[in-house]
């Protein structure tokens, strides 16, 4: 039941900003922003969203393929994936380019300001889908402009189904773009703030969207999250976490939930919350791949908060 993901692989320089951006943000002065955050603590971790949501995918015991693109300083990412088992044969290294930059600081109360240098995600329109082989499922995540409108239309001629995630590269794209990503997806899946987005760029309401496709997902953080399926909209409760260490790559988490349980044929509410449980395993560990729970430990973590088993 093999799972391509199609987005980034990025390093992750992970800051942690002591106050509050809302402190040092002043409304009326936002048109000349001049500010520094001073950032006591800092780390590099592997991240981009296909490298999470395959590391959470197999925690699950998933068989993720990713197609994405690595620079010329991928080595480590290429050993890390071979060490986890995770297949690389869709990864291409662009030797002219860095890997893909993420730098996020996050503050006080977990809002984060993040500056992104693509790199080497820039060529990801050279991958081809048919590249992978056989899979089941497919889902289109923040990747190289060209590379996500070209992998949802080869996913789409050849039948196979996927998940539309634009995350943070959704102001890539216009308003007919949108449509046409939404027109072609099987299920789309957004936070709360690109819903807003989604909707007012397409000038579709969440309904017309999710009568469009199997299902639209809207994760909304401590609210947990909804579902709209089948003319229904479904609540998902957030599970709560053992900590708030680190919401970097948390969306991510929940992605990887879907996956697996759209690919083991589990029904909404499940999926729904094996999913959310993702995210609060996810968000107790400081940066996106360093949590370790085993697939009985998550089995176990489901039925405490739920009260059955989802495998």
């Amino acid at each position: 039941m093999t799972s391509l993901i199609c987005g980034s692989l990025a390093f992750d320089n992970i800051m942690q900003f002591e106050g509050r951006f809302s402190e040092s943000l002043l409304p009326d002065q936002l048109h000349k922003v001049n500010v520094s955050f001073y950032v006591p603590t800092m780390r590099r971790e592997f991240g981009g969203c296909a490298g999470n949501i395959a590391y959470n995918l197999k925690l699950l015991g998933g068989d993720p393929v990713i197609m994405a693109t690595l620079g010329q300083d991928g080595a480590p990412y290429l050993e890390r994936l071979e060490n986890l088992a995770i297949s690389n044969k869709c990864v291409r290294v662009i030797d002219s380019s860095f890997t893909a930059q993420c730098f996020i600081t996050t503050d006080a109360d977990s809002n984060q300001i993040t500056a992104f240098h693509p790199g080497a995600m820039m060529a990801s329109h050279d991958n081809k889908v048919s590249d992978a082989g056989e899979v089941k499922l497919a889902i289109i995540a923040p990747d190289g402009r060209d590379g996500m409108l070209q992998h949802a239309e080869q996913a789409l001629a050849l039948g196979v189904p996927f998940i539309f995630d634009p995350g943070q590269g959704l102001p890539m794209f216009n308003g007919e773009e949108l449509k046409h990503f939404i027109e072609q997806a099987t299920y789309v899946a957004v936070n709360d703030y690109e819903a807003e987005l989604l909707t007012s760029r397409t000038g579709l309401s969440l309904a017309q969207i999710a009568a469009q496709v199997e299902a639209l997902v809207v994760t909304r953080g401590e609210l947990g999250a909804d579902i709209y399926t089948g003319g229904e909209r479904i609540e998902i409760p957030c599970v709560k976490a053992d900590a708030i260490a680190d919401p970097t790559g948390c969306g991510d988490a929940f992605r990887a939930g879907m996956l697996f349980g759209l690919t083991h044929g589990l029904d909404w509410p499940t999926i729904g919350r094996l999913s959310s449980l993702m995210g609060s395993i996810k968000i107790a560990s400081q940066g996106p791949q360093n949590h370790t729970p085993t697939l009985d430990e998550i089995g176990q973590r489901f039925e405490g908060a739920f009260g059955y088993r989802f495998n």
